[in-house]
């Protein structure tokens, strides 16, 4: 065992292994270890510039039992970075202290020539590497001790009934409706980065915590300490970057359905909602509106003109935004092309087929700046020139036709290794072009997202969730989860995306009781896939715009008079709250915090807070009471301290108790904080 302070930095060597700790913002540490004499310089989703820290690192002799009952001496060393310290020992084990009590400890279990606590004969050690056959890659296992006290939230999205996720076993990995964001949040006080894109797992388990890499180069986490989940998170994005400002003219209501068909249909719903005096702001043109996968065009036999139908939205003051797969058919006009020059992902053996909805396609490879460029530069002639404002890059998991992850590979390496940043590359063909193009803030519309995607104008919305009340509490605690992991763009298909029958009233109850949540969200976004299938196809080709089925209608006046007289009744309260949601995107972009807050980010000292997860604030205005169950209206809602108004009566309530409120139809319970 070596340890060497290098400008500041801990660096420790044993076993073949290096390992360096070094001040990473405030209050924050980052590791690093790899088993060879160099790192990879990547910093992964450690994006932002930092200021020098002021760090103390001591290396110290300190006495030990050893097996003979003899002292023996040994090196153990430490690093500070303000409130902020690791200890290593000379079993290369580190331990985390906030202010001087311990946080976080590498789980430990094997014989190290003492007679403490961690010498055992079980030959269980904190990191294990092993190399992977016919690789260059090792596998990682990295343990730490389980706090049985403990809480854990953040780590993105994942379709479950748990927002504490102490218990839970979570693959790290990206598929459609769920989203790995490795950033844990601890009721301890510390905030956890795995800054790996790495296939792999993580266990928050009663015993012990196991975080996995199934190929990697390097072992790569960032800590920090605050006193506050607000604190915690400022300092995260501030290592990891903030979303831009949102723009005004998008804060109040998107259109979509699958899906609009034609160019005539997109403009006569548009018109429609003109008439009925209802301002929307974005209108979305979903899938196979293009001729083939991959061709990044609109069908010309249905989009004749889509210069004209852009300047017509418009002149109402509606912004477009458009579909792109990353997925392209063998029969795209560009497939060979991008085929030819390595644009596209490899699979190791086997067809080179990556994905089988409605063709024989390969997915784009976005860690190639040559791909980014060739795929930005056909959407910007086909999209960007006519006007369209954004794109909705569906898919951008990617969804694959198996999830079977060593079968494929990237430029920059094995999807093992890489793959759980896709979605940020991908995303990055376009924020980055579009931000040059320097016409104000980009946000563009993605089903997954990466840590630090928050940066790159990224509206992340919730998956392809089925249409029942069950689902709709899972979202609940998925936007709260992926708030607490650094992303406050976040959104889900009203009434779920996978609806059998539309005239169904228990359908439309649950629609009306996903609107109001929605209205107190970040944005609020019309959208799914409504049966019966019941619509004739456009023509009988195979290919294009015309022969892929749509939904039923899907704007606020197709579910009938009652539910359209409370869904206008809920977009006037999200238009009246413009003000107040402007200021919340504005702390979003200043501080990091969500739109969508866990009730123990606004009330961190109230215990109660820590446990509920049925009911969130809005801001720190607004305490929101979702109705989560058919035919539920009462329900029980928990005031914290302070002075409540509830909007639907005015009536004002003293905090600190459980109080049990009406929920009619036409009412999700609110409570405004005095």
């Amino acid at each position: 065992m070596r340890f060497e302070n290098d400008n500041g930095a801990l660096v420790f060597y044993r076993q073949g292994e290096m390992v360096r700790i070094e001040a990473w913002g405030t209050d924050s540490l980052r590791v690093r270890a790899a088993m060879r004499t160099h790192f990879t310089q990547n910093n992964q989703a450690l994006t932002e510039a930092i200021e020098t820290c002021s760090t103390q690192v001591a290396i110290e002799q300190t006495d030990h039992w050893v097996g003979d009952g003899t002292i023996d001496k040994r090196e153990i060393a430490s690093i500070t970075n303000g409130r902020i310290k690791a200890v290593v020992n000379f079993a290369g084990v580190i331990t985390f202290y906030k202010d001087e009590t311990q946080i976080l400890r590498e789980y430990f279990r094997s014989y190290d020539g003492t007679l403490s606590k961690e010498s055992r004969c079980l030959k269980v050690i904190n990191r294990e590497w092993k190399g992977i056959i016919g690789g260059s890659e090792h596998s990682l296992n990295l343990k730490f001790e389980s706090n049985r006290d403990e809480k854990i939230f953040g780590m993105g999205q994942y379709q479950q009934d748990c927002m504490d996720l102490k218990g839970c076993v979570l693959e790290l990995a990206q598929r459609n409706s769920q989203i790995s964001v490795p950033f844990a949040l601890s009721s301890l006080g510390y905030g956890f980065l795995w800054n790996n894109p790495a296939v792999g797992r993580v266990t928050f388990g009663k015993n012990y915590y196991e975080w996995i890499a199934r190929a990697t180069n390097e072992m790569d986490y960032w800590i920090t300490v605050a006193d506050t989940p607000k604190q915690i998170l400022e300092n995260y994005t501030s290592v990891t970057g903030r979303a831009d400002m949102f723009p005004e003219d998008l804060m109040g209501l998107w259109q979509c359905k699958l899906r609009y068909r034609t160019q005539e249909e997109v403009l006569s719903v548009a018109r429609q909602y003109q008439k009925e005096g209802i301002k929307i702001d974005q209108i979305v043109i979903d899938f196979f509106h293009w001729t083939l996968q991959g061709d990044w065009k609109f069908d010309p036999q249905y989009w004749p003109d889509p210069k004209a139908m852009v300047d017509e939205l418009h002149a109402m003051g509606i912004k477009v935004i458009v579909s792109v797969w990353p997925s392209v058919d063998r029969k795209s006009e560009n497939f060979y092309e991008m085929a030819e020059r390595g644009l596209l992902m490899r699979t190791e053996r086997g067809a080179a087929q990556t994905y089988d909805y409605q063709g024989d396609c390969v997915e784009i490879d976005p860690f190639n700046p040559e791909t980014r460029k060739y795929v930005w530069e056909v959407c910007r002639k086909n999209y960007y020139d006519y006007g369209i404002d954004a794109f909705w890059l569906d898919n951008s998991e990617p969804d694959l036709g198996v999830y079977d992850y060593e079968h494929y590979r990237y430029c920059s390496g094995p999807a093992l290794a890489v793959s759980n940043l896709y979605p940020q590359m991908y995303s990055r063909i376009f924020f980055d072009e579009m931000n040059k193009a320097g016409k104000g803030s980009v946000v563009n519309l993605l089903r997954c997202a990466w840590a630090g995607s928050q940066k790159y104008g990224n509206v992340i919305w919730s998956g392809d969730v089925p249409s029942t009340f069950e689902a709709f509490s899972d979202q609940l605690q998925c936007g709260l989860n992926m708030g607490l992991a650094g992303i406050p763009w976040w959104t889900t298909d009203i009434g779920g995306f996978m609806t059998d029958d539309v005239n169904d009233p228990d359908f439309r109850q649950l629609l009306i009781r996903w609107y109001q949540f929605a209205v107190y969200s970040p944005v609020l976004r019309m959208h799914g896939d409504r049966g019966p299938y019941n619509i004739p196809p456009l023509d009988n080709r195979d290919w294009g715009g015309g022969y892929l089925h749509t939904g039923q209608p899907n704007e606020l006046w197709s579910y009938g008079e009652d539910n359209y007289a409370i869904m206008k009744k809920y977009y006037d309260i999200r238009i009246s709250m413009h003000g107040y949601i402007k200021s919340l995107f504005e702390e979003a972009h200043l501080n990091g915090s969500p739109l969508l807050r866990a009730m123990f980010y606004e009330f961190p000292q109230d215990s109660l807070c820590w446990e509920i997860q049925d009911q969130y604030m809005f801001g720190s205005k607004y305490l929101v009471a979702p109705i989560l169950s058919l035919n539920q209206f009462r329900r029980e809602v928990y005031l914290p301290e302070g002075q409540w108004k509830l909007t639907s009566t005015g009536e004002t309530y003293t905090g600190g108790c459980m109080v049990t409120v009406d929920a009619p139809l036409d009412y999700m319970p609110v409570f405004e904080l005095l």
